[in-house]
């Protein structure tokens, strides 16, 4: 009987484990959080465009977050109601790090088209998503 339950116990816990998300994971799932209550709060009409990768390769993934990563600094909140949660939400992009895939990157910030904070953000989230891929 103990043998049984010892079994259970294991096996139990061997598959919690297995179906655990990784850190890296979870933390890409923060930062979608974040791009979506940003996509709520963020200031859309007279402001600054802003460069924003769409479908970058690879190899420049990483160019394309750092562009990401200062343009979510030049954004404004819509209006004060909402500074706190707009605040709280950069807050959580400037700790993000991409691993660099060792590739050279060819664009730059600069090479992408500026578009609307709206736009930015909804491309920053398809980035993130192909990055949890």
């Amino acid at each position: 009987m103990e043998r049984m339950i010892i079994f259970c116990m294991l096996f139990f816990c061997s598959s919690t484990a297995l179906t655990a998300a990784s850190p890296k994971t979870v933390k890409y799932r923060q930062l979608l959080k974040a791009i979506r209550q940003l996509e709520m709060t963020v200031k859309d009409k007279d402001v600054e465009l802003l460069y924003t990768p769409e479908n970058p390769a690879d190899e420049c993934l990483s160019t394309a977050v750092t562009c990401f990563q200062s343009g979510t600094l030049k954004l404004q909140p819509e209006n004060s109601q909402v500074n706190s949660t707009f605040t709280h939400a950069v807050k959580a992009f400037k700790r993000l790090i991409l691993s660099d895939s060792g590739k050279r990157c060819e664009s730059s910030c600069e090479s992408y088209e500026k578009k609307t904070p709206k736009e930015f953000l909804k491309s920053f989230e398809k980035l993130i998503q192909k990055v949890i891929r």
